[in-house]
């Protein structure tokens, strides 16, 4: 049973979201909108990160964690989230 409440943020342009793909466990946070996301991110125990290469993923993940929500996890590409849960 999972205890720890987790997040897949894909943080690819709202275009890019429904045009290239998207992981269908994952929700569209565009990396321009993310400041706005914080408070939000702040309730979760694990936040996971993607977006087309992992370079958007990894400025949001310095993003997150100068705001000081811990455990952040770049996982590079969208294309490798696994939704099982």
């Amino acid at each position: 049973m999972k205890t720890n409440k987790e997040i897949i943020v894909d943080v690819r342009t709202p275009e890019e979201w429904q045009y290239d793909g998207h992981a269908e466990c994952t929700v569209n946070y565009p990396l321009d909108q993310l400041q706005d996301k914080i408070n939000e991110l702040k309730s979760y125990d694990h936040v996971v990160l993607v977006c087309r290469s992992g370079g958007r993923a990894g400025s949001a993940k310095r993003m997150l964690e100068a705001a000081g929500i811990k455990n952040v996890e770049n996982l590079g590409a969208w294309q490798n989230v696994s939704c099982t849960n």
